[in-house]
Order: C-alpha cells, then sequence, then structure tokens
C-alpha cells in the first residue's frame, strides 16, 4: 500500500495543487488495483529494488558488464541512481552528450550528471565531437559565441569544413509563438 504521506512536498496549497494531487492520489490507486506500472515507477522500484536487494543488483551488475547512455546531459536523478548502481561493479560506463545542449530541465533533467561523470568514473576518457557535418561556420561561430556564456561547462568549440556559409540573420521578436511564425514564414519564403 502505498503512502501518500510526503505529497505535500509536491502539491502546494492551491485549489489546482490539491485537484492535481487527488488525480495523482486516483491514478496511483489504479496502477496499484491493476498490478501495473508506469514508466516513473519501473525507474524508482528498480532502484529501490536494488537498494534494498543487494543480490539482485550483483545478478543485474555482473549480467550487464557495459552500458552505454545516449542524451546523458537529459538524464534525470532517478536515472543517474539506476546508472551508477549498474556501473559500479565494472565500471564500464559510457554516456554520450552535450553540457551545452540539456533542454529537459523542465522534466527533471540534471546537467550535474555529465558534468559529474569525470569525478564518478575516475579513470574516465572524454572524447569531444566538435566537428559538426551539418552546419556552417558562421552559425557555429555563433552557437560558441552563445554557449561560451553557460556556466560550469566542459570546454568545446564547433567547428565545420563546410564553408562560412550564409550571414546570419537577427530577428527580435514578441514571444515564442512569434519566434515560431516567424520561422515559419522564412521556411516558406
Amino acid at each position: 500500500t502505498a503512502d501518500y504521506s510526503n505529497l505535500d512536498l509536491f502539491f502546494g496549497n492551491y485549489p489546482i495543487d490539491q485537484k492535481l494531487k487527488e488525480i495523482f492520489i486516483a491514478y496511483d490507486k489504479e496502477l496499484e488495483k491493476n498490478n501495473a506500472l508506469d514508466f516513473d515507477d519501473l525507474l524508482t522500484k528498480t532502484v529501490k529494488l536494488f537498494k534494498e536487494r543487494p543480490e539482485t543488483l550483483e545478478r543485474y551488475q555482473t549480467r550487464f558488464k557495459y552500458i552505454m547512455v545516449d542524451e546523458y546531459q537529459d538524464t534525470n536523478h532517478i536515472q543517474y541512481q539506476l546508472v551508477k548502481l549498474l556501473g559500479s561493479l565494472w565500471k564500464n560506463v559510457c554516456v554520450v552528450g552535450d553540457d551545452d545542449q540539456s533542454i529537459y530541465g523542465w522534466r527533471g533533467a540534471d546537467i550535474t550528471n555529465i558534468r559529474n561523470f569525470k569525478r564518478d568514473y575516475k579513470h574516465t576518457n572524454i572524447i569531444k565531437l566538435e566537428q559538426n557535418y551539418r552546419s556552417t561556420e558562421n552559425i557555429l561561430n555563433a552557437a560558441n559565441a552563445v554557449i561560451a556564456n553557460n556556466s560550469d561547462r566542459m570546454e568545446k568549440r564547433l567547428w565545420s569544413d563546410n564553408g562560412a556559409g550564409e550571414k546570419l540573420k537577427l530577428a527580435t521578436l514578441y514571444d515564442d509563438r512569434d519566434e515560431a511564425a516567424y520561422v515559419a514564414s522564412q521556411i516558406k519564403k
């Protein structure tokens, strides 16, 4: 049986928050009634199982000698824990990602997962893939100028053999909808 006593940490006191809390509890009870799990449960219950049952963790650690994770910059804390638990025996963990391209913070992605990878796996080799095969130098120079302002970033310089390309156009727009309309009109042209 689930314990809902800590839910107030996640939901505020506004009427909408209380309604969302009720919906969450009803959803969770339906899952339990149907002996079902959602994606979050698959992750959290697996991590819980591995922490509570070392023999089960060891069984999976020995089964998976090599672990690879793509888009590691977009992993959340529970995904980080799962990788860390599974990879702690062999330490053969390979991740692919770019700390300048983390876009899923709104769904719990934690950029420190990739930034701390070398700390977690001391004998790590970092291979920078700085050459871009799709963009031109003008685009990459603009991107480099923007990402250079990111704090705590891993140093890299994107480049291309595709030549300078067209000059960039600057457009000042009101909001994201205005931006989308502008981009669509430029594509249409």
